[in-house]
């Protein structure tokens, strides 16, 4: 389990509330609203406890910290403060967003006596009925001992060019992520569905990690993918269990954010599928094609390509490729690409769906098509450590 909830000794009969409880601090409403925002969409809309419905805001120092947490996955960032006295309490996720989005004011003003926070701004007042900080879950981060570092960019690309081939199938939850796989010299984050493969990978030095590699769930690659971004580099670490992210934010960035942003997940657990024994060894023909001309074509034809099949042909002849749909409920539709291509006719059917998830996120406008023959798989490359495998569907 990625969270560690203990039941707290009841000690108001020795202390009273307002010893108990105790903070105030200020705050600007836009870096109040933006801290949220990290971490507000962990958040369960039907949590199986209370207390997980609620965000926990600690202060201290110069700077309010932001938590919040489900059972898989916690998110914790910080914001600039005026603080007046250090305190922590947990309050309802949602409705403190609410609130403070719609706040007349600039200024935010927050005090805590007892379980109440009152929270003011211009002319507008709320109290809200907050749950003690130290019934809230604890989620302990791995040992760093199996981690690395890279620029955010970088990640963000390699993990864009793979997570929409991720499986949605419960059935399947071994595939219900991105897998980080590290081999000598190379990182690779591998995700697959049973019927397509997408691999982004990474050059890293030889002792960069002895680990074998780890399966992030896709909830997690989500997380990651939104957050990244808000700094130069991103670090992760990971253990058989967990794995945790820190997002460096700027120093001088105007959100208010400070220190990192910090992703704690579970992992997936399990041995993920050797994926390079889906890649074909040999193909016939390799085809140079205009990413965004290629999807916009294909995107057009598909329209009247039945709903349940999803099935496009990609039919490669003299010089050009043909891409053709057809349905009982909508027509058929036929558009044609210039290619430089001098082999043996050969026309594959695919679902459209399949072709253009990688169209539509790569940066490069220079892309390879290669194929061996129409029952065979066909491979998208680019001329970066991009690879994609999509199976074909059988016609008739």
């Amino acid at each position: 389990m990625l969270l560690v909830i203990s039941p707290q000794k009841n000690n108001y009969m020795h202390s009273s509330l307002s010893d108990l409880f105790v903070m105030k601090f200020s705050i600007e409403k836009s870096t109040f609203a933006n801290g949220l925002q990290q971490v507000l969409s962990v958040v369960e809309q039907r949590a199986i406890m209370p207390i997980l419905g609620n965000v926990l805001l600690e202060c201290g120092g110069d700077r309010v910290n932001f938590t919040a947490v489900n059972l898989d996955i916690s998110i914790h960032c910080s914001a600039k403060a005026d603080v007046a006295a250090d305190g922590k309490i947990t309050l309802p996720a949602k409705k403190l967003g609410a609130i403070v989005r719609s706040l007349p004011g600039n200024a935010v003003h927050v005090e805590l006596e007892g379980t109440r926070v009152k929270i003011s701004s211009d002319r507008s007042n709320f109290q809200i009925m907050g749950l003690p900080a130290d019934d809230f879950p604890k989620a302990n981060g791995p040992d760093r001992s199996n981690g690395m570092t890279m620029k955010q960019s970088e990640m963000s690309k390699m993990l864009k060019s793979v997570s929409f081939a991720q499986s949605a199938d419960d059935n399947r939850y071994i595939l219900n992520g991105v897998y980080f796989c590290f081999e000598p010299g190379k990182l690779t984050f591998a995700a697959t569905d049973g019927r397509r493969l997408s691999l982004s990978s990474k050059a890293i030095p030889e002792n960069a990690n002895s680990a074998k590699g780890v399966i992030v769930p896709s909830r997690a690659v989500r997380e990651v993918e939104r957050l990244l971004g808000q700094g130069d580099d991103v670090s992760f670490a990971f253990d058989g269990k967990q794995i945790v992210f820190s997002i460096a934010v700027k120093s001088d960035n105007r959100d208010g954010l400070t220190d990192d942003i910090k992703i704690i997940s579970k992992t997936v657990e399990g041995n993920y599928p050797n994926f390079r024994q889906i890649i074909p060894q040999t193909t016939e023909a390799r085809v140079k094609v205009d990413r965004q001309l290629m999807l916009e074509c294909i995107q057009r034809v598909a329209i009247v390509a039945s709903d349940q099949k999803n099935l496009v042909k990609l039919k490669f002849g003299s010089n050009c490729l043909e891409v053709s749909a057809e349905s009982q409920e909508y027509g058929s539709a036929n558009e044609k690409i210039a290619i430089v291509y001098d082999g043996r006719p050969v026309e594959i059917a695919f679902n459209y769906v399949f072709i253009c998830d990688p169209l539509k996120v790569l940066p490069q406008d220079e892309v390879f098509f290669e194929f061996k023959d129409e029952l065979s798989a066909g491979v998208f490359k680019t001329l970066e450590d991009f690879l994609y495998v999509v199976m074909p569907l059988r016609v008739g």
